[in-house]
């Protein structure tokens, strides 16, 4: 069960009603044990892992709708709007879609077919109730030179499978804005690489109408001169930035250590000051920022638990792991009041 909500608190959906909507990622548990945190202060959600491919279409064929829908239908109940993601990922992909009937890689034309099938299917059963899509995900090379990851995508049909996909799912929902999304997004060089590759498909004239910035920050980076000049930079394309998977960790990612059995009091306060540095960044940007989704609500459930560091618990959010205001809370409602 979730605990009890303070009602005289500010909704975060409301004081950044003139900025942004606010986001959540979720699941089928989490709009359970979280539903009174999530319909008081939050405006839009994400599904977390329940439109992804494998969970979507595990067998060519075979649709498996119902946490998808799930979620849809309390956005509905409690009148949030909803971003999907994702359609198309090198991750949570099944492998028959990139194989034939001896298990060789199929030819292009093939996967193209089975690309269609699944964003018109997918992305049309949800036309009226999603508003934003994350189509392609994390296509860039993290290091190195090259743009691309290497991937069975890439294999197969080299860079232009990702422009196919935001035609496909324009075809599909003509009213449905559509996102690329990645990570490490304010690193100087993958910037530079988000950069070339949504030039290029604005170039093209896909029908890409905005840049998802996971935002999956820490304490410690990346800088706010960094995060500046990637929502500059992305800007200049001339389409709409979203935050789409906020969170800030405790740790640093190269940061191994397991001790913590719960958030020290000097954590919590870096974590306040963090967080209203970053509100106070984004709020300048508001005008060309659309939303800001956290992965996740509270620190009772969050992804970066066991991640990367197997056995440590982590504190990204707002809220603690009974879904009460942290000092980041005050501070970054104190921003959208100023």
């Amino acid at each position: 069960m979730s605990s009890v909500i303070n009602r005289n608190e500010p909704k975060l959906k409301e004081v950044f009603a003139d900025c942004f909507q606010i986001g959540a990622a979720v699941n089928p548990r989490t709009i359970q044990t979280q539903e009174e945190l999530l319909a008081y202060h939050f405006n839009s959600i994400t599904a977390e892992n329940e439109m992804k491919f494998v969970s979507l279409q595990p067998e060519e064929g075979k649709f498996t709708f119902g946490d998808a829908d799930a979620i849809v239908d309390f956005a509905k109940r409690y009148g949030m709007q909803v971003r999907g993601h994702t359609l198309v990922w090198h991750n949570q992909t099944t492998d028959w879609l990139f194989e034939d009937r001896s298990g060789g890689l199929v030819s292009k034309e093939t996967l193209y077919a089975r690309m269609k099938e699944h964003i018109h299917t997918v992305v049309g059963r949800y036309k009226e109730h999603i508003y934003a899509w994350d189509v392609v995900n994390e296509v860039i090379a993290d290091e190195g030179q090259a743009l691309l990851r290497e991937s069975k995508w890439t294999e197969i049909a080299g860079i232009e499978f990702i422009a196919k996909a935001f035609e496909l799912a324009h075809e599909a929902d003509p009213n449905a804005l559509l996102f690329y999304n990645d990570y490490n997004e304010s690193n100087p060089l993958k910037r530079e690489k988000i950069y070339r590759l949504v030039q290029l498909l604005v170039e093209q004239g896909a029908p890409i109408h905005g840049i998802g910035l996971q935002a999956h920050w820490n304490l410690y980076g990346p800088s706010l001169d960094d995060i500046r000049a990637a929502i500059e930079k992305y800007a200049s394309l001339g389409l709409q930035l979203q935050l789409t998977e906020l969170d800030v960790s405790m740790f640093a990612f190269d940061d191994k250590r397991t001790d913590l059995k719960e958030a020290p009091a000097e954590l919590i306060e870096l974590q306040a000051q963090r967080y209203e540095q970053m509100f106070k960044l984004l709020k300048e940007y508001k005008d060309v920022i659309g939303a800001v989704t956290f992965w996740g609500a509270a620190d009772d459930y969050t992804w970066l638990d066991n991640f990367p560091v197997h056995g440590r618990k982590n504190w990204p959010f707002l809220f603690d792991d009974r879904h009460q205001p942290k000092p980041a809370y005050y501070r970054v409602a104190e921003v959208a009041g100023s």
